[in-house]
């Protein structure tokens, strides 16, 4: 008999269930799992014992303290450890959940009645009813009004066994609110023909709308035609770098059909290298789900990609880029994409235009990020997030009876991700960089009888997002460089503020792109028209980044952050982005398509003011526009090795 006990306390230990699991043993809180809006004002009563739930019980690995800690190590230029990455392997052995712990994991969900339907290094992935869930997870599940709708949230935090000793990072899908990601742009739907009508610039202030009313005292300049590769590798100091033997990754939700050719065909009308047979790579998965309009929208993500891609390539034309698609904008299907960059280690630079209000993020979501993240920074990777289309997102969130409230985007508010902020950009004649100002649009249109500007400087329409976070806290790298007033906006201690550093976005001095699109004849045509967002801005400032790391003589990266922060006040190397660069205020004059493809049904002129981003300002110094401001020609070049 002494002999087995041993092997009895072991299997306790691995939480395998005992006779006597119905004595309620000791369990372990899942920090987060009960979102905010599950107040009991909001509780709507139990859901039925019947209905279905689909889950995920993340991995907390073998050390995840550890994990943070070595991430942090790496990444910090200040560290002993400063570069010294682990291959994929390596991180796996060191940080993740070992057999017995997932053997542990599985046992303990069966046995509640939960059926495992996936394994991974990552999560386990169960459904089953609401009665086996709310036994493994030892909390009632109940419906919540949240706005005008209801959902599934538990009523108090989940927990589990505290046999399992921690090896259960957390679970997602115990509330059934949507979580899925906007892609991040001023796209139009790339099913239907989108163009832009002229007169155009060529270069910042090349046309002038002269027959137009003033704007700021002045004659404002047409919108641009789109920045082509060599008017942005100008402007961000790319030198003689061209991302040669770096490699980047894009996600985005779906796969456009017909990137390949799309890509090819815009380098070679817009004067960037060829592409090379195998330096486009895609990663796809065997199936899609939530295609539809109404839930992703999954065309409306075809643009998206091809914008990425392109962007990527006219600012790093030698880069190799594999783009790995998501089955769906749901966030576990994102999370898989980006896990499955980190464990294949498929590239150093991963740039992601694409992220969620922070209201609409839960901590067991942030938790699952910032554990890729993490994996990703201890093996030199690092990922850049667009910070949102909508400036503060006050205007976004609000509804009829219900003010917007003042918020950050996710994953972007992570703290150990480059959020990346935007600007309207000026590339004079030459290529010569003049000015940047913090992405903010007001728009105001042409009178009637042509004389003045309707309502100048009109209604705001878009800008860069930032701010600051309400949940995570400030990383340490932040600090002495960000305004206090800003990191304790929410919180007397301290909390993230995004962005991180900024470039292009301001889609009235956006980037040209081209795409086949469905023209209004039923043929697919491919069509260029001008894009911007911080769509833009992240894949561009991906590419600024490759050619750093070229620049440093191909050594990754990594996180970029504390690196990036390190250099802030440096001379040469930040464009330090105010809203008023030149002393008197700055617009563009747009004349768009009615119909967004011809003159059919008339033409419609407006004047966009540049600079004007919700609440947000660019200012000097560190600000929420554009973090630590835009690559100047010492960026690249200070990344090289002496």
């Amino acid at each position: 008999m002494a002999a087995t006990l041993p092997m009895i306390a072991g299997a306790l230990a691995l939480g395998i269930p005992a006779a006597h699991a119905a004595d309620s043993p000791a369990r372990d809180a899942l920090k987060g799992t009960r979102p905010a809006w599950a107040t009991a004002k909001a509780d709507k009563g139990a859901t039925s014992n019947n209905a279905q739930v689909k889950a995920r019980v993340y991995l907390a690995g073998r050390d995840s303290a550890g994990l943070a800690a070595y991430a942090k190590a790496v990444s910090d230029p200040n560290s002993p450890l400063y570069g010294k990455f682990l291959k994929p392997k390596q991180a796996e052995a060191r940080f993740g959940a070992t057999k017995a712990q997932v053997a542990a994991v599985k046992s303990w969900l069966r046995s509640a009645g939960l059926t495992v339907t996936e394994v991974t290094s990552h999560y386990v992935a169960v459904s089953g009813d609401v009665a086996a869930a709310e036994k493994a997870f030892g909390t009632q599940l109940h419906n919540f009004a949240k706005g005008s709708k209801t959902y599934r949230a538990p009523a108090k935090t989940a927990s589990a066994p505290a046999a399992l000793k921690g090896a259960v990072l957390t679970v997602t899908g115990l509330d059934n609110a949507p979580h899925k990601a906007q892609h991040k742009d001023q796209l139009p739907p790339p099913d239907a023909v989108f163009k832009n009508s002229g007169p155009f610039s060529s270069y910042y202030g090349s046309k002038i709308a002269s027959t137009l009313p003033d704007a700021y005292g002045q004659k404002a300049p047409y919108a641009i035609k789109g920045y082509t590769g060599e008017q942005l590798r100008s402007a961000y100091g790319a030198g003689k770098y061209t991302g040669k033997h770096v490699r980047i990754a894009i996600t985005d939700a779906y796969a456009s059909p017909t990137i390949a050719f799309d890509a090819a065909k815009y380098a070679k009308k817009n004067g960037d290298a060829a592409w090379k047979t195998g330096q486009l790579h895609q990663v796809l998965p065997k199936n899609y789900t939530h295609t539809s309009a109404d839930e992703c929208g999954a065309a409306g993500w075809y643009g998206e990609e091809t914008l990425d891609v392109e962007a990527v390539h006219a600012v790093a034309p030698a880069a190799d880029v594999t783009y790995v698609g998501a089955a769906s904008c749901y966030d576990d299907d994102l999370l898989d994409s980006l896990s499955k960059i980190v464990d294949g280690h498929l590239a150093d630079i991963v740039s992601n235009s694409w992220g969620d209000i922070e209201a609409n993020q839960t901590p067991d979501l942030a938790a699952a990020y910032d554990q890729v993240f993490q994996f990703g920074a201890v093996q030199g990777i690092g990922f850049y997030f667009s910070s949102g289309d909508n400036g503060d997102e006050v205007a976004n969130t609000t509804t009829p009876g219900h003010p917007g409230v003042k918020q950050v985007d996710t994953p972007a508010n992570s703290a150990w991700v480059t959020a990346v902020g935007g600007t309207s950009l000026a590339v004079g004649k030459g290529d010569k960089y003049q000015w940047e100002t913090g992405w903010g649009t007001e728009k105001a249109s042409l009178s009637a009888d042509g004389k003045s500007w309707t309502n100048f400087p009109g209604a705001y329409t878009s800008g860069a997002g930032g701010g600051t976070s309400k949940t995570v806290p400030q990383p340490y790298y932040q600090k002495n460089v960000v305004p206090k007033a800003l990191a304790t906006a929410n919180n007397a201690a301290g909390n993230r503020v995004v962005p991180d550093i900024a470039a292009i976005a301001d889609p009235n001095t956006g980037f040209l792109v081209g795409q086949t699109q469905t023209f209004p004849d039923g043929s697919e045509q491919y069509s260029e028209y001008r894009i911007g967002g911080t769509s833009l801005a992240a894949p561009v400032i991906a590419a600024v980044q490759a050619l750093a790391q070229e620049a440093r003589g191909g050594k990754a990266l990594g996180f970029a952050n504390p690196a990036i922060y390190a250099k802030y006040g440096k001379k040469g190397v930040f464009h330090d982005v105010t809203d008023n660069p030149t002393g008197s205020g700055l617009a563009v004059v747009r004349i768009d398509f009615v119909n967004g493809v011809d003159a059919a049904d008339g033409l419609a002129t407006s004047v966009r003011s540049l600079g004007k981003d919700s609440s947000l300002s660019a200012v000097k110094g560190y600000d929420d526009v554009t973090g630590v401001g835009s690559p100047a020609n010492g960026y690249v070049q200070s990344y090289r090795r002496h």
